[in-house]
């Protein structure tokens, strides 16, 4: 007996609800299949997801009238297809309970938290056919997702593209460009994917590397009514810098008692103490010695460990994420940084947007920002106290500052606005810092001629002060010299 098929209407239509189930939800071919779904829901302040619940649930109920059977006689990719239906239906009912445990979970070490919800799921999937197994597996996905999206998008505030584009690639780095292919084949095997995360200091680093690590799928005991393991405790990071050589591979390895002279006890390094559902950051790792990044590259190729004055190899088997604000490229030139090493570390490589060039695509960024930071510092939203804020910066930070300290140093104005209503910034050190980084463009080969003449006389604008001075440096006639000055300065920063 041949096996029935779904209309050629439905194939399409769960076709394209497959697609938006496994593609990255910061990506722009996703949203254009998610308005081509939703594109006769009437919409009023309904958000995409909850427009496209109004239409896949419907359809999915027309076609299960006779209840899981009629999936079961289906051929394989429309049993699929309609499988994922109920998978995406399902994941949406639970939404709200699902938040709330990440929300309650994040903020607390320890034992992962019990639930009661999690009978409710494992017997909606059982219901649609969905083998106990199979079900307990399918809800550990719904949290590993959920706790992506949760990290990803609150983590890293901003709309412009390039923060867009970064929170795409964070996403890849936790499920890879293809969810099908990671469900199928690579979920327990991502910690053979290490990740370097490259960007200038104050970019926000460790919130992407955080991001990543606390993303890691963590299966369900269905018996103890909890997962294996506490995701607030998932991700370790260390800064690599803050140790002298002497104390760091203690710190990375751990030591036995009396493996060196002060060691009275038994130590236990990060990564005998990271889990296997979690990831390990190394933070400034441009700053390790040659020897100490021998020894990390054995890990990475050998999976195992051996503490200080212990002879028994340990097992790693959580992800490493590794940073620097470092030029990777000018340190393994110079032998500072193993060519080896380096090819250990970067499976992926993920560079976060300075903050200069994040207001230079989206002026609208810094106002976002001051109203994300008065928030998070007052403990909520203050549209008051955000104007104040904005109208200081205003008149404290002249046209053209590059950020130098980036997010980190906007937080800190933030805060001195708050404290005493005023910010001016150390604008000799930003004038080096702004050199540094047209040096940087000029290598990658990134401006155009009229860019390079622009950046630089911004770049002497700010140093002698005035555009005859400007003109005199340059040989151009000072109206010329004031067009490239305003030019170089708008390439850069906007004014908020």
């Amino acid at each position: 007996m041949s096996p029935a098929a779904l209309l050629h209407a439905d194939r399409e239509f769960f076709g394209m609800v497959a697609d938006v189930a496994f593609s990255n939800p910061f990506s722009l071919s996703r949203a254009a299949v998610v308005a081509r779904l939703i594109s006769d829901v009437p919409r009023d302040r309904t958000s995409d997801r909850e427009a496209l619940a109004r239409v896949v649930a419907p359809r999915l109920q027309s076609v299960l009238r006779e209840g899981a059977q009629a999936v079961e006689r289906l051929g394989d990719d429309d049993r699929r297809l309609l499988e994922t239906a109920l998978l995406y239906v399902t994941y949406h009912r639970y939404l709200p309970q699902i938040d709330a445990l990440i929300e309650r979970q994040a903020g607390q070490s320890g034992a992962p938290l019990t639930m009661s919800f999690g009978d409710e799921v494992l017997a909606d999937l059982g219901g649609h056919g969905f083998a106990a197994e199979r079900a307990a597996r399918y809800f550990a996905g719904f949290f590993q997702v959920r706790r992506a999206f949760y990290f990803i998008d609150r983590a890293l505030a901003g709309e412009c593209e390039s923060m867009r584009r970064l929170r795409e690639a964070l996403w890849n780095n936790v499920f890879t460009y293809d969810m099908r292919g990671y469900d199928a084949a690579l979920l327990s095997r991502m910690e053979d994917f290490s990740t370097l995360i490259l960007g200038e200091t104050g970019t926000g680093k460790g919130s992407a590397a955080a991001a990543i690590g606390r993303s890691a799928f963590i299966p369900y005991a269905a018996a103890e009514r909890r997962f294996v393991t506490n995701f607030a405790d998932s991700f370790i990071a260390i800064n690599l810098s803050q140790f002298p050589e002497t104390l760091i591979e203690s710190e990375l390895f751990g030591h036995r008692k009396g493996a060196f002279t002060g060691a009275i006890d038994h130590h236990q390094g990060v990564f005998e103490r990271c889990s296997a559902h979690g990831a390990l950051f190394l933070d400034e790792i441009g700053e390790v010695s040659i020897p100490v990044q021998i020894k990390l590259l054995q890990v990475l190729q050998e999976r195992t460990f051996t503490p200080l004055g212990g002879h028994e190899k340990r097992r790693f088997s959580g992800r490493v994420i590794a940073a620097t604000n470092r030029r990777l490229d000018e340190l393994r030139r110079g032998g500072r940084f193993r060519d080896d090493f380096f090819y250990r570390l970067c499976s992926d490589v993920i560079e976060v947007p300075t903050l200069r060039q994040r207001i230079a695509e989206s002026p609208d960024e810094l106002r976002q920002l001051v109203r994300l930071l008065v928030a998070r510092i007052t403990g909520g939203e203050s549209v008051p106290l955000s104007a104040r804020v904005l109208e200081a910066l205003e008149r404290g930070v002249p046209r053209g500052y590059p950020w130098p300290g980036n997010v980190r140093e906007l937080e800190q104005a933030v805060r001195r606005v708050l404290l005493t209503g005023r910010y001016v910034p150390d604008l000799a050190h930003a004038a080096d810092d702004e050199e540094a980084a047209l040096v940087h463009e000029l290598r990658a080969g990134e401006l155009t001629a009229a860019q390079v003449l622009g950046r630089y006389c911004a770049l002497l604008y700010r140093r002698l002060g005035t555009y005859a001075d400007v003109a005199k440096r340059t040989g151009l006639d000072p109206r010329t010299s004031r067009k490239y000055v305003t030019a170089g300065l708008d390439a850069r920063q906007p004014r908020p």
